[in-house]
């Protein structure tokens, strides 16, 4: 048996309030509860999406299920960076920061102006960039090659090394760019721990003792699976196809998936495993 009884995906979002009508980029979450494959749910923005989170953590845990729920932005930043603004190389003390600093609404937040505030921090300009409003944050470039290399902070984290087609943290904004989903994903990591401090765990940070294991995911996984369903709103497919694959994986071979040691900057669950998680959605 599995360690797990329930795999759930959630595709992030750092965006506004996408409405009421399912659409593509915005927050989308696959499931499988006890086996059985639910149809993914849009939500629409992130107090929803709490909700939407919360109440999936009260219902598998008071059912007695341990729960596997992935999310697909960082879980850190590159080395140096987290003890650079909290004093801490412990990546979840740079989560704790943004719960506290961000401003978050469905209608809008802040990431630009505090991404200028933590550039302030370093010396010459960056390493964030791309400013995404009409005004300008003096400090935050709008583009990559304003940037000047003596910031001090590496470009990406090992993993992403080996992650072909990932987004730096850096990059605040644009198509397919993570760094606004860091702020808004970590600082709702952090809200939920807090929420549920005996019943949550963070992959590879934490050991996995508690019924919920948080774990870093990165859709593109699957890539080739996600073009093949042909689905118009691909971040659907990628929450369906992922959850399913990591809840047909044998648990074995998920178990080496997990066993990881990357303290400060994490990891992406199934990284450099592609080809075992597409033979778990088409088993032989």
């Amino acid at each position: 048996m599995s360690a797990w009884d329930s795999f759930v995906i959630v595709d992030w979002s750092a965006g506004n309030d996408t409405g009421g009508r399912p659409r593509k980029d915005a927050i989308w979450a696959g499931a499988v509860i006890a086996g059985t494959r639910r149809e993914p749910v849009y939500l629409r923005n992130r107090d929803v999406a709490w909700n939407w989170v919360t109440d999936l953590i009260d219902r598998e845990t008071e059912a007695g299920r341990r729960l596997l729920l992935g999310f697909d932005f960082p879980f850190a930043y590159p080395e140096g960076f987290a003890r650079a603004v909290t004093g801490s190389d412990d990546p979840l003390s740079m989560w704790n920061f943004l719960a506290e600093t961000l401003v978050d609404t469905p209608e809008g937040n802040d990431r630009f102006a505090l991404a200028a505030r933590l550039n302030a921090r370093f010396a010459g300009i960056g390493p964030f960039w791309f400013n995404g409003t009409a005004r300008d944050h003096p400090g935050l470039p709008r583009r990559k090659h304003d940037r000047t290399p003596d910031h001090g902070m590496s470009e990406r984290r090992r993993c992403e090394s080996h992650a072909k087609g990932t987004f730096t943290c850096w990059q605040m904004g644009g198509a397919g760019a993570v760094g606004g989903q860091v702020m808004t994903g970590c600082a709702f990591l952090s809200r939920l721990r807090a929420r549920f401090p005996d019943r949550v765990a963070v992959w590879p940070f934490e050991p996995l003792s508690a019924p919920v294991a948080l774990v870093e995911v990165w859709p593109s996984l699957l890539a080739g699976e996600v073009r093949a369903a042909e689905d118009p709103i691909k971040d659907r497919a990628q929450v369906d196809l992922l959850s399913r694959a990591f809840a047909a994986m044998p648990p074995d071979r998920l178990s080496r998936m997990l066993d990881i040691h990357a303290p400060v900057e994490g990891w992406i669950l199934g990284l450099g495993h592609e080809r075992e998680l597409a033979e778990a959605l088409c088993p032989a």
